[in-house]
């Protein structure tokens, strides 16, 4: 049996499918609003289906403009 190891991001590659700088990024991991990651050998890594299931998430959220009407 072989185990299932996640494809992993560096911070930069994370934020390159995020659309955001790896400035942004760190931002986001301060203010608690980025996707899961952990530090690993000293560099910060995503796995790459929890960025997937971020953005994802972001799209089934509620929708804002469900009630929006032209004027």
């Amino acid at each position: 049996m072989t185990p299932d190891i996640a494809k992993l991001l560096t911070l930069a590659e994370a934020a390159e499918r995020l659309r955001k700088s790896p400035a942004q990024l760190r931002w986001m991991i301060h203010s608690g609003t980025a996707p899961k990651s952990a530090l690993i050998g000293g560099r910060r890594m995503f796995r790459e289906e929890d960025v997937q299931n971020y953005i994802k998430q972001a799209f089934e959220g509620p929708d804002d403009r469900k009630d929006w009407q032209p004027h």
